[in-house]
């Protein structure tokens, strides 16, 4: 059995969460804040999760995709003591650990200056591309992901594995699989031909950004037919895996402020009764908000400090989530259920959630009322209506 498929993710940036300083001016003291992010782990079982998807961890300059040493924990979080620790912890409550693999890049003055190309990536200065046809690039990354997977962690996000050709991970992963073969490769693909990159390239999943533009989209243009198109896209890709869902991420803006707190219940309604492996991204279900803007500091509204507890505020959401990952956790077919459409208007969707077994749940969706229903043959598992 994969760990993915019973694995409901909760994503942590942990330098925003942590409220480590993202730009700093001269080189940090060692300051052990992943001891903190251990405390809320108990949080995250709570909720019904069972994986903890932590952006970059390394050693880094800045925001962390700025990685300097793969092998060291960046001192604004604290000290492989203190990682070790935090594995140790979500391992004893059941909770696998997936960090971030920035293998596309690394910083401009990491000791990795000779396995790069010379050239920045996407325009950044600060960051260089690392040069997958070197063999000793794929002996760094293959060692690097079997150290931590040594150590504990179930397996990995690719950050930008869309800018990697294939042929590297097709070199790399069979030897990470011959060590850890239950191992989990999550790769970040916002465009390009996602069920062809994963045959290619041997990864698990990618990150659906498809369907995660087509939930907020229809609802907030009053548009379903936009995602009625992008589920069939779904459902096709579930023939070859089962991608990664989410409403949102450490990349895009809070999904409460595309559509408002009551909306984005209908999101995560959604995210919750299609196929894939869904991840909450924290705080999405305490309603934070929070926009994306293109600059300096563009990101530091979607990675927020983590407060020392949740504001009361966020409660009727928090349950909100709960119900609905109780209804996921209630029926495991869903991980590769397939969507089809019963009726539908702009405004109103109906369709079915089908399993490989004839199991189904019925979903109805409106955005005039802001309401949602979920049952199963006459009896309702779930219903929402905003106030």
């Amino acid at each position: 059995m994969s760990f993915a498929e019973h694995a409901i993710i909760w994503q942590v940036y942990p330098l925003g969460a942590l409220g480590a300083p993202i730009r700093p001016e001269a080189p940090e003291p060692v300051t052990h804040r992943l001891p903190n992010l251990a405390s809320w782990l108990d949080y995250l079982v709570g909720l019904g999760c069972n994986a903890l998807m932590l952006g970059p961890v390394f050693a880094s300059v800045s925001h962390g995709y700025d990685t300097q040493d793969f092998y060291r924990v960046d001192p604004r979080l604290g000290t492989e003591a203190d990682m070790d620790e935090l594995l140790a912890a979500a391992q004893s409550r059941g909770i696998g650990v997936i960090l971030d693999g920035v293998f596309n890049h690394v910083s401009n003055t990491s000791k990795y200056e000779a396995l790069t190309t010379g050239s920045s990536f996407e325009g950044h200065d600060i960051l260089a591309e690392l040069d997958h046809n070197n063999p000793a690039v794929v002996a760094l990354v293959v060692d690097v992901m079997n150290y931590w997977l040594d150590r504990g962690i179930a397996g990995w996000r690719l950050d930008a594995v869309y800018a990697v050709a294939p042929e590297f991970w097709a070199k790399v992963l069979p030897q990470v699989r011959q060590q850890h073969p239950d191992s989990w490769i999550l790769g970040e693909m916002i465009h390009g031909d996602y069920a062809e990159y994963v045959q290619s390239s041997g990864i698990d999943s990618v990150t659906e950004y498809e369907l995660w533009k087509a939930i907020w989209s229809s609802i907030k243009e009053s548009n379903f037919f936009e995602l009625e198109w992008t589920l069939g896209r779904h459902n096709e890709f579930l023939e070859t895996f089962v991608p990664q869902t989410f409403i949102g991420n450490h990349d895009v803006t809070r999904i409460a402020t595309q559509i408002g707190q009551e909306k984005a219940i209908l999101a995560a309604v959604i995210l919750f009764t299609v196929g894939g492996v869904p991840s909450i991204y924290y705080g999405d279900e305490q309603g934070f908000t929070g926009l994306k803007e293109e600059n300096i500091a563009g990101d530091d509204a979607i990675r927020p400090p983590l407060p020392a507890e949740f504001s009361p505020l966020g409660k009727w959401i928090e349950n909100i989530y709960k119900a609905l990952i109780a209804i996921r956790r209630q029926h495991p077919w869903l991980h590769q259920a397939h969507t089809e459409v019963v009726e539908i208007e702009n405004e109103s969707l109906t369709y079915k959630a089908v399993g490989a077994e004839g199991q189904e749940l019925l979903v109805q969706l409106d955005l005039q009322a802001v309401s949602a229903r979920i049952s199963e043959g006459e009896t309702e598992l779930f219903s929402y209506t905003a106030s």
